[in-house]
């Protein structure tokens, strides 16, 4: 991987709430030398500059990319902006509601799963395919039904977990998630999500602080697998 000024690759990711940053994922692109920055997307800002890009990651959000009147103008836009990444060989790393954008970007659908996924959830992984097993953080409420294209690296009782589609890979989990972003989370309003689920905010945040070092070296493994393909 290239670690020289002039030649350094970019990651840009796409947040859609201030609280949000790339986490653990971010300081695994940047241990592989890639520079990474982060682009709020609203109704304001919704057209996303690709020049110069190389790697484009979405982040989650608390909305249902198919709810469009909750969601906002900016979606269509955001689908749009992951299909030029795609036209143009620009690697997507979606990240939960990023991991469903890019799912209908690429000719898939979205639908509310019935159940709510809180909490760490174990998967078997594909190890050969760049995805490692062990337990990932889940806080979601959707599920992708995938286009033909995609192929499905894990999956469990409540829907797929992730997927590659050509270079892109989405992941339903949140492998970016680190103690201090998940206590911005809880300030934001997840504290109640959490307790209408019955579970207990303050304890998950522990639970996060606890497991955070092995979770930077599942992502670290994540990431590799992720860029062995995301460049050819």
């Amino acid at each position: 991987m290239p670690t020289d000024a002039s030649s350094r690759r970019l990651a840009r990711f796409l947040r859609h709430h201030e609280e949000d940053d790339p986490g653990l994922v971010g300081r695994a692109l940047e241990r592989h030398g890639i520079d990474v920055d982060v682009v709020l997307v609203t109704d304001a800002s919704p057209i996303v500059e690709l020049d110069g890009v190389d790697i484009v990651g979405v982040l989650g959000s608390k909305w249902s990319v198919y709810d469009h009147e909750r969601v906002g103008g900016w979606i269509d836009a955001e689908l749009d902006t992951i299909r030029r990444a795609d036209q143009h060989g620009i690697a997507v790393l979606g990240i939960c509601f990023g991991a469903q954008a890019l799912c209908t970007a690429m000719g898939g659908n979205v639908e509310p799963a019935g159940v709510t996924e809180l909490g760490w959830v174990e998967l078997e992984g594909v190890p050969e395919e760049g995805l490692p097993p062990g337990p990932w953080f889940e806080f979601h409420a959707d599920r992708c039904i995938l286009p033909p294209a995609a192929r499905v690296l894990a999956r469990n009782e409540v829907c797929v977990q992730a997927f590659r589609i050509a270079r892109h890979l989405g992941v339903q989990f949140h492998p970016e998630l680190d103690a201090a972003q998940f206590a911005r989370w809880l300030d934001a309003g997840a504290d109640e999500e959490a307790t209408a689920c019955g579970e207990s905010g303050a304890l998950l945040l522990k639970e996060i602080e606890t497991m955070e070092a092995d979770a930077a070296a599942r992502v670290d493994l994540l990431v590799e697998g992720f860029l062995s393909r995301a460049f050819t």
